[in-house]
């Protein structure tokens, strides 16, 4: 199974769709405010060491989000669709 390249982009699209700020992301995934600032400072792949990374990108699927592979229309993210808790009857 290969781990999924998030992009730098990806990373600030999500915080948009959850309307997060760095702050939030950063309390989130448990790391520093100035760690999100450093990597969201640079473009292309989100860089820094694999668990920091692995601890962003689980905190915004947490919240929500769907990251979305390169198709041939390139790559995103979306919203997942919240789901309803059932009724009792």
């Amino acid at each position: 199974m290969s781990i999924l390249k998030v992009s730098i982009r990806q990373v600030k699209a999500a915080r948009a769709l959850l309307a997060w700020s760095q702050h939030d992301l950063a309390a989130e995934a448990g790391v520093s405010v100035p760690t999100v600032k450093r990597l969201e400072a640079a473009d292309g792949p989100l860089g820094g060491r694999a668990k920091t990374t692995q601890k962003l990108q689980a905190a915004l699927e947490r919240g929500g989000i769907d990251f979305i592979e390169e198709n041939g229309s390139g790559p995103g993210v979306r919203l997942r669709k919240r789901q309803r808790p059932k009724q009792l009857r």
